[in-house]
């Protein structure tokens, strides 16, 4: 038995799920993949040769608990309270494709293919459904070890396709039927700084809007415009204001998007408009790309990208574009001519599964 679960490009909200919004991503044919053999004892030898490691958790120790940095030790300590309780160790393998720390979340894929091999394996006391699975590894990730992200990854890696993921409590979601072509991603090969950036951005974020909500306590993000941002930002201390506007303006774009993604027939150049328009407020306002990921955004728009954004929390990592087939080619040249360490096509795939 191979569990697999897929990485994901974030189209659509970036730095929106940790502040309840909306968000549209896909699940793309880059994997995680686990498997493992029984080895009589009472613990799991955890071999990952694409990092050069091995880890060692003993499942029947008292004191296992939430271990922050150790997804594989904490998604263990979640599924128990779901009725998967390991009862043999392991032999493991995990190994993939997805590049790492380079913000096409191959940490969630990995927790959502474990958790899919726990379950498998061992059972649990319910439906074993799709976001299920994305919301136990949403609780492992990210909620058992208060880190700063949101739902996106573990949701859009064990449900796959294009989802469009409301990230507050409810966790509503649904799949967008339109089938994009022309994804290419383009890795710099300069590492994330996913949690830097992101507590950063995230305390910020909520403090601004915290601070409006305290004032005008009717204020909902949720449906707020760029007038109300206009009306309100004097009342924000001014290292606030950028932090203010952009989840006011990243949310309208991905409602944008939503609508126009949901089109019978996709007008790829407003979808990248909007892209390039999601981008502008990451790299301007929010200021988290870096020089090579921006000579790779321009490479990529100069040489007929629809458009390009970066992709994940910033600091590094990845670009997603779209362009037109006959010139998806040059696009990937420019590219790597930009200097980007690698740079392909990548098509939507299904979500986690048992191969």
């Amino acid at each position: 038995m191979i569990s697999k679960a897929p990485g994901r490009i974030c189209l659509f909200g970036d730095h929106q799920d940790y502040l309840e919004l909306p968000i549209i991503a896909c699940a793309i044919n880059r994997y995680i993949s686990i498997q493992g053999t029984p080895n009589g004892t009472d613990s799991f030898v955890i071999n990952m040769p694409d990092l050069g490691k091995e880890e060692y958790i003993r499942f029947r120790e008292s004191e296992l608990k939430p271990t922050k940095g150790s997804h594989l030790k904490t998604a263990l300590y979640v599924v128990q309270q779901y009725g998967c309780v390991p009862t043999e160790g392991y032999d493991i393998t995990i190994e993939g494709d997805i590049p790492i720390n380079a913000g096409l979340s191959s940490s969630s894929a990995m927790v959502v293919a474990w958790i899919q091999w726990l379950f498998t394996t061992f059972g649990c006391h319910q439906e074993i459904t799709p976001e299920f699975m994305g919301q136990v590894a949403y609780e492992a990730e990210v909620v058992a070890q208060k880190a700063p992200g949101g739902k996106m990854d573990q949701y859009t890696s064990a449900i796959g396709d294009t989802i469009y993921l409301e990230t507050n409590l409810a966790s509503n979601y649904r799949k967008i039927g339109c089938s994009l072509e022309g994804l290419i991603v383009g890795e710099s090969g300069v590492a994330k700084n996913t949690v830097g950036v992101l507590g950063d951005i995230k305390g910020k974020s909520l403090e601004a809007i915290a601070f409006i909500e305290k004032i005008t306590p009717s204020f909902d993000l949720a449906t707020a415009t760029l007038e109300e941002y206009t009306a309100y930002k004097t009342l924000l201390p001014d290292n606030l204001h950028p932090f203010f506007y952009a989840a006011i303006q990243n949310h309208l774009i991905t409602q944008e998007a939503f609508f126009a993604l949901s089109e019978t027939k996709i007008d790829y150049k407003h979808i990248g408009d909007l892209l390039n328009a999601h981008h502008a407020v990451l790299k301007n306002t929010l200021q988290i790309t870096v020089p090579l990921i921006d000579a790779m955004i321009d490479a990529a728009l100069h040489a007929g990208a629809y458009g390009a954004k970066i992709v994940g929390s910033g600091g590094g990592g990845c670009i997603c574009a779209i362009a037109p087939h006959e010139k998806q080619q040059a696009v990937i040249e420019a590219i790597l001519n930009s200097g980007a360490k690698d740079a392909y096509h990548v098509h939507i795939s299904k979500g986690a599964f048992i191969a």
